[in-house]
């Protein structure tokens, strides 16, 4: 039998990997991405059997939960929100059991000891050896409050491998802009060292970004032809069809810019880009990461209004249903200026990509959620079957991050028939297909990484730094930008200067 059909998780997971013996606090225990996500991804590692035995949960939060509502609580969402849709019971009573809940301000020193005190418990009784990985599901301004009452309560653990170790994973945004993010790094190094600090971007934990890493460089054909002298462009889109949804209050200070931009599509950018890595482990990747990063070149102010475009969106309707316009959103200004569409024109200023322009775009409420990174090559020198081929008939390899994870190649093959007719097919990879099990989701790859102490995955201080200079300065030019953001019917693929800003370089956006 093939061992993907007995594992779960397919072959997406490490399995041969187990996390080391720890327990987690969980900050931000009763929030909505503890439920959708952290909760569920836990309980499917250890239904997958690669969670350690000796493993516990401790969720912080403000709210008045005692230990068993709060395990009934999880058990609610992992039920409703898990992968496999079903709840293994006498799997998630070994789980439960090492389950704990702490109630308490993040001001309170008492709150602190009262996690401490939690905290010996599961040594004592988990087995968990004083090895701690303290997630921080918060915003950025409450960090440095949480980094503070850690220290003060003798919560930290002065290394990243122990005995025993401390960690801790930082959700996005990781500041506002490139001086929030130094600071913010500079509190967080008082009491942990760079080596001990996992900034998660949960893109990174898809099966096919890493998969991309793979085709390239585990693949003979493909890298030959990565490059200025074979591409004519290359389009990242990361579309969403939901609307700011309960978020309007940190959309408003956020944008697109912040909320997608900086983090998500500088890091697919960054993959698609960068060199090879001399291993397969976080120092190499990351390096080679950063290099791209400080190889795109800068969009001062005053090329802003050409090479990038913003936009809002306006009523339109989702699947058929009436849905308001951005400014018409609870906690959402009447007259506000925030952008929820972006799309960019930039270069990267070295010997592989010279003169190749990489076209960005993301925003709310288009027709369809879809993340995709495509490829688009040269055309073809001479037009050998002329009338018979379609001019604008390109080779196009494109990944899909999701849904339908995969990998699809566009080429031009002969109509059947006795005549000599041209038109383009596409050869198609899913992982579905491929492997006969769904990926694990990214969050399941990602806490166990952070488990065993890899931080391939995982953004370091110098990548989040070189993405804030590139954003921050795209952001001052926004905020001098004349008039409104450029109004786009809810459920359309953006306002009209973002294919402008295509057609002005006879090229359009893939079709989705």
């Amino acid at each position: 039998m093939d061992p993907a059909s007995e594992n779960p998780f397919g072959q997406g997971l490490r399995t041969e990997r187990v996390g080391e013996p720890c327990a987690m606090v969980i900050f931000g225990a009763s929030g909505d991405l503890s439920h959708r996500k952290l909760l569920p991804a836990l309980y499917n590692l250890s239904l997958a059997g690669v969670l350690p035995a000796n493993f516990a949960v401790v969720g912080f939060a403000k709210d008045d939960f005692s230990r068993d509502a709060y395990r009934a609580e999880m058990k609610k969402a992992v039920g409703e929100l898990s992968r496999g849709k079903r709840l293994d019971e006498e799997v998630w009573s070994d789980f439960a059991a090492g389950l704990d809940y702490v109630s308490g301000s993040f001001q309170d020193p008492a709150a602190f000891q009262r996690l401490r005190a939690a905290l010996d418990q599961a040594d004592a009784e988990r087995g968990t050896r004083g090895n701690r990985l303290y997630y921080c599901a918060v915003p950025p301004s409450v960090m440095p409050l949480i980094l503070q009452q850690l220290a003060d309560s003798g919560l930290v653990h002065n290394g990243a491998k122990g005995p025993p170790w401390g960690r801790i994973i930082l959700e996005k945004p990781f500041g506002h802009d490139v001086e929030s993010a130094r600071l913010l790094n500079g509190r967080l190094h008082e009491v942990f060292a760079e080596s001990q600090v996992y900034r998660i971007d949960h893109y990174l934990g898809k099966e096919t970004v890493q998969n991309l890493m793979v085709f390239r460089f585990g693949n003979a054909i493909f890298e030959p032809i990565w490059n200025r002298q074979f591409v004519d462009h290359v389009q990242i889109t990361a579309a969403e069809d939901i609307g700011v949804e309960r978020r309007g209050a940190y959309y408003e200070e956020a944008g697109i810019l912040r909320d997608m931009v900086q983090n998500h599509l500088m890091q697919l950018l960054a993959l698609t880009a960068m060199e090879p890595p001399v291993a397969f482990d976080a120092d190499a990747v990351r390096d080679e990461k950063v290099k791209v990063l400080r190889s795109i070149r800068p969009v001062p102010r005053e090329a802003v209004q050409a090479l990038t475009v913003r936009g809002q969106y306006a009523a339109g309707a989702h699947h058929g249903q009436a849905v308001p316009a951005y400014r018409a959103e609870a906690q959402v200004a009447p007259g506000s200026q925030t952008s929820t569409f972006a799309a960019l024109k930039l270069y990267i200023d070295n010997w592989r990509w010279e003169g190749v322009p990489f076209y960005l775009r993301t925003g709310k409420r288009l027709p369809k959620r879809v993340t995709e990174v495509s490829v688009h090559f040269n055309a073809l020198p001479h037009a050998l079957f002329g009338a018979l081929q379609a001019p604008t008939a390109r080779n196009v390899l494109a990944i899909r991050i999701q849904p339908d994870e995969g990998i699809s190649m566009r080429f031009n093959a002969k109509i059947p028939g006795e005549g000599m007719r041209v038109r383009s097919v596409n050869m198609d990879f899913r992982y579905g297909q491929a492997f006969g099990a769904a990926p694990p989701e990214a969050y399941e790859r990602l806490l166990l990484d952070a488990m065993i102490g890899d931080a391939t995955l995982f953004t370091r201080e110098d990548e989040v730094d070189t993405a804030w200079k590139l954003v921050s300065e795209i952001v001052e030019g926004w905020k001098e930008w004349p008039g409104d953001p450029s109004p786009y019917e809810a459920g359309s693929w953006g306002p009209e200067p973002s294919d402008a800003l295509m057609a002005a370089d006879g090229r359009r956006w893939r079709r989705l």
